[in-house]
């Protein structure tokens, strides 16, 4: 059976896998749920340190490729559903669920583990834990959302990075935001976007940047203000997380 190419692209990112490694790795015990399986890679990571491991995967041909991959491996299970319609006849020690885009925006990670989190044990892990969002203001060229990693994602950078949300994933998560964030401008010139760049928290003591399958940075255009150095913008930022970029809306304006 020949790989999904998104799944292709997803074994290919190494220091995403790195890092999964280690985390799984160091939390997997007892009764482990992997959400959003695709290749089915965290699942085999779990195996050997799990009693049992629970894959779940609503994509047929992803889910019948993590089937041919985990054939071999006698206490792992797939069930082809959405997480979120599954009742779960054991909770979980730990639940993997890398279901992630930046901001939590384009990918389903906030609805599914507010729909599954119920099934985890009080003393349960979730990987990745949390994330943290960071905010930076930009010139862009670019009059649509679009990813850093895109080679026609042109824009300078304004001011530096304010960290504006952190993401606990073990609480109920909001999935209606609205934000008011005041940057201070450090480089004067036309600002017409913002950046936001999403760092995972792996475990409490492992975190990760941007990799290019794992929330590269999003470019969002905005209205245009002409700005000088030390003078300051709100960025009104509103989004629903898991919703997808067609919910995202984002406007500047001069404070005070």
């Amino acid at each position: 059976m020949k790989i999904p190419s998104y799944q292709q692209n997803l074994l290919s990112d190494t220091q995403r896998l790195t890092a999964f490694y280690e985390a799984i790795n160091e939390k997997s015990r007892g009764i482990v749920y992997d959400l959003g399986t695709g290749s089915g890679v965290f699942s085999s990571w779990a195996s050997p340190l799990a009693s049992f491991v629970y894959a779940v995967e609503k994509d047929h041909p992803t889910a019948k490729f993590a089937q041919k991959n985990l054939k071999s491996f006698k206490n792992i299970t797939i069930k082809i559903n959405d997480a979120r319609n599954i009742t779960f006849n054991e909770k979980a020690d730990l639940i993997i669920c890398e279901m992630m885009d930046t901001a939590l925006i384009d990918e389903e990670q906030v609805p599914v583990l507010n729909s599954v989190r119920k099934y985890l044990k009080k003393n349960g892990d979730i990987i990745p834990c949390a994330v943290f969002n960071g905010l930076e203001a930009i010139y862009l060229k670019n009059n649509h959302p679009i990813y850093q990693e895109d080679e026609f994602a042109q824009y300078e950078l304004r001011s530096k990075l304010l960290i504006y949300d952190t993401i606990d994933f073990k609480k109920h998560i909001k999935e209606n935001v609205k934000y008011q964030i005041t940057i201070p401008i450090n480089t004067a010139g036309t600002v017409s976007g913002i950046k936001i760049t999403t760092f995972t928290l792996l475990t409490p003591q492992l975190i990760c940047g941007p990799t290019p399958m794992l929330n590269p940075p999003l470019l969002i255009p905005t209205n245009q203000l002409n700005m000088k150095k030390g003078e300051n913008i709100i960025v009104n930022l509103e989004y629903t997380m898991g919703g997808g970029l067609d919910t995202l809306r984002a406007s500047i304006k001069r404070f005070p």
